[in-house]
């Protein structure tokens, strides 16, 4: 199995850190706009889509500025985050999202990004 890349996607989002970190971090926020079902238990999210689930673990996250996950049976130098930032002059709210796949499939999983983000920006009326 080839190895994965890390490639990084970034989105001007028009709503406050504070609410977009909701969106990002909550099992309610995530099922708004990530998967059909979301759970949560000590720090394991557990994303269900089509009657299938999927683990994730909480490696690190600070308050409205980031949360990072590794998929369970991953391996571990591999995650998706998600990091807000401010623009320093418009403080404009960017989303930056950095997960990983082979080289051959970062168009095609950008493009499922894409998709997922336009439902998050639907959801918070952005």
């Amino acid at each position: 199995m080839a190895k994965k890349q890390l490639y990084t996607l970034e989105y001007p989002v028009r709503c406050s850190p504070v609410i977009l970190y909701e969106f990002l971090s909550t099992p309610a926020g995530m099922q708004e706009w990530f998967a059909e079902q979301v759970d949560e238990r000590d720090n394991i999210f557990s994303f269900g889509w089509n009657g299938s689930v999927e683990k994730a673990d909480v490696v690190e996250k600070e308050q409205d500025k980031f949360i990072k996950y590794h998929w369970q049976g991953s391996p571990k130098e591999e995650y998706f985050e998600f990091k807000i930032e401010r623009t320093e002059i418009t403080g404009q709210t960017i989303l930056i999202i950095k997960d990983f796949a082979e080289k051959g499939e970062i168009k095609d999983q950008t493009q499922l990004w894409e998709y997922q983000v336009k439902e998050l920006f639907h959801r918070l009326g952005s």
